[in-house]
């Protein structure tokens, strides 16, 4: 029997999923990282992006907006505002609120809170590598 971890990803608003996995992949502050059974204990936030889980073989897709990934001996727990599976992200979406970014940004004149207009751009740009990938994985 191959050694798993548990693995949570909770929002804000609900548990997004919940269970062992084989291994967990997340955008880290410092750099993608990997986590497998065992891992030394950890405390890291986390940047806009994709996480990955492996279960059985076969990789399920989550977007966070950012947030804390913690992990101990036998659980590994990730703390988001915002989280969804990847499948849920909207496309449409998304790229309108990176073009709102952009316009934010580009308007010169306004007070704008550049930091928030950043934020904004980053998470759709993040969101929009996740479908992309998730397009890739599946031949699309």
């Amino acid at each position: 029997m191959a050694k798993t971890i548990h693995v949570d990803i909770v929002s804000a608003e609900k548990e997004i999923y919940s269970g062992p996995v084989d291994a967990v992949f997340a955008r880290a502050s410092m750099g993608e990282i990997g986590i497998y059974p065992q891992h030394t204990p950890l405390l890291t936030s986390l940047k806009p992006g994709e996480v990955r889980v492996l279960v059985d073989g076969k990789e399920e897709q989550f977007y966070v907006s950012g947030g804390m990934l913690e992990v101990q001996p036998h659980v590994v727990t990730i703390l988001a505002d915002t989280a969804m599976r990847a499948d849920d992200v909207d496309e449409a979406a998304a790229l309108e609120a990176k073009a709102a970014a952009e316009r934010s940004l580009a308007e010169t004149g306004t007070k704008i809170d550049y930091a928030e207009a950043q934020s904004q751009l980053t998470q759709a740009v993040a969101q929009l590598r996740s479908i992309e990938r998730m397009r890739k994985a599946k031949g699309h």
